[in-house]
């Protein structure tokens, strides 16, 4: 039996096309730049705020955060940022009884654009504001005690293996991995519960059509 469904954000409900041209529009690149730096930095395995460094050695990336923020070209996130199936899967998972979270690696102004959105969930949490970044063991630790249900009554929905899917497994979740976007599309999740291409299919396989 199944209680709760917890999803990632980025490139899980929301893409990361905006957040990207927003840091190449910073940077002074064309945006096509920045897509194929976050892509060869993904590519072997990197993070990808690796992509910034290359264009700026030596950048204190959390720094030139807090400057886009005081100029006023902080986090933007609409209507427009989410994947079409985002608000009819959570509605109907919602609808079949489960209760339904967003809990991801997002600074805590990301948490109130989310919220503003009014998606159909029970509760929203992002890293900044539990004070810890997955994988780290912690993250999930304290999700278990945020999301009704045992671990095993809980499925956490991600893109990405190693953020997502592993420490998930390792922390007794039910784990759904979501091919989408350049890290879900180029990698495997082996100790998934469950591998599927859209919100849609994963509705189906949890509470059916």
């Amino acid at each position: 039996m199944l209680r709760s469904v917890v999803f990632d954000i980025g490139e899980t409900l929301t893409s990361d096309t905006r957040y990207w041209g927003d840091w190449a529009r910073w940077l002074g690149v064309p945006t096509h730049t920045m897509s194929a730096l976050v892509g060869a930095v993904l590519a072997e395995g990197r993070d990808n705020a690796d992509a910034i460094r290359i264009l700026r050695p030596g950048v204190d990336i959390a720094e030139e955060w807090r400057a886009r923020q005081a100029a006023g070209r902080g986090d933007c996130l609409d209507e427009s940022d989410l994947y079409p199936d985002v608000r009819p899967a959570l509605s109907r998972l919602r609808v079949k009884g489960l209760w339904v979270g967003i809990a991801g690696n997002q600074n805590a102004a990301v948490s109130g654009l989310l919220r503003r959105l009014d998606l159909p969930v029970d509760a929203i949490a992002t890293s900044a504001e539990w004070g810890i970044s997955k994988p780290a063991p912690g993250f999930f630790e304290r999700l278990l005690t945020w999301a009704p249900g045992e671990p095993d009554e809980i499925v956490y929905v991600g893109d990405h293996p190693a953020n997502d899917i592993t420490p998930a497994r390792a922390a007794g979740l039910r784990a759904a991995h979501l091919r989408r976007g350049p890290i879900g599309l180029t990698t495997t999740a082996p100790d998934a519960d469950w591998t599927i291409d859209s919100l849609a299919e994963l509705v189906e396989l949890l509470v059916g059509p």
